[in-house]
């Protein structure tokens, strides 16, 4: 039997002001340091020995878990950085105010970029004040203007599937330090949402999900570790 874990990262000041994130490169808040040192601490008390370490290229993702390996006095273990794990990127609506966006063009429309699967929101223009940053050390030709969740599964999915499942399969202990929406898509396919139920799926900050696997590979057990702050997963059922 092996394990997996995703996390989701803390807290992010651009979480804590409502804005779209996406791609930029946005620390963690204090807050987010606690709640990745409770995650911590949490991961700590499974007593499960971890072989292989992923993260996004984003910084609140990979220095959350740096703060949890600290917890587990795995500091010194090598993390692998890869930009199919980062967040979904928002186009044009990065770093812009969500609650201004609502008052702009409706809280349904809104809704629609955010939580549909697989309308993106618009493209992020050429002028954008983020854009030498998002696309500063990834090839232009991997990554849309914008994406929806459809286009973050079609980059998270192939990676997991050719980097992570073999670890799996050779069981493997794994744990992924990603985002929200780069969670989502992954999820999607572990526990077979479908297209209509995934825009119900949240992922919760600092929140580990530990997810067993069977001999046969299935999902055999699965729960968040923090049952306070859990969120239901919502099978294709």
């Amino acid at each position: 039997m092996s394990n997996l874990i995703l996390i989701r990262h803390g807290q992010s000041q651009w979480n804590k002001e409502r804005r779209f994130t996406g791609w930029a490169d946005i620390d963690l808040t204090e807050e987010g340091k606690s709640e990745a040192k409770h995650a911590g601490e949490l991961i700590k008390k499974l007593n499960i020995e971890f072989d292989y370490y992923f993260s996004s290229y984003l910084k609140r993702a990979y220095n959350s878990l740096t703060i949890i390996l600290n917890i587990l006095d795995r500091s010194e273990s090598e993390i692998v950085k890869a930009w199919e794990l980062n967040e979904r990127h928002y186009g044009n609506l990065t770093s812009l105010d969500k609650d201004q966006m609502i008052k702009k063009h409706g809280a349904k429309q809104i809704n629609i970029w955010r939580r549909s699967y697989d309308i993106p929101p618009p493209p992020m223009s050429n002028q954008h004040l983020y854009r030498k940053n998002i696309y500063l050390n990834i090839p232009k030709d991997k990554i849309r203007e914008s994406e929806s969740l459809k286009d973050t599964f079609e980059r998270v999915v192939p990676y997991y599937k050719k980097k992570i499942e073999p670890l799996i399969h050779d069981k493997k202990n794994v744990f992924i330090s990603a985002h929200g929406n780069s969670l989502r898509a992954l999820c999607k396919e572990l526990f077979c949402i479908s297209n209509e139920k995934i825009v119900d799926l949240e992922i919760p900050t600092g929140n580990p999900l530990l997810i067993e696997f069977s001999d046969s590979f299935k999902v055999k057990n699965y729960k968040y570790l923090d049952s306070k702050r859990a969120r239901k997963i919502l099978f294709n059922v």
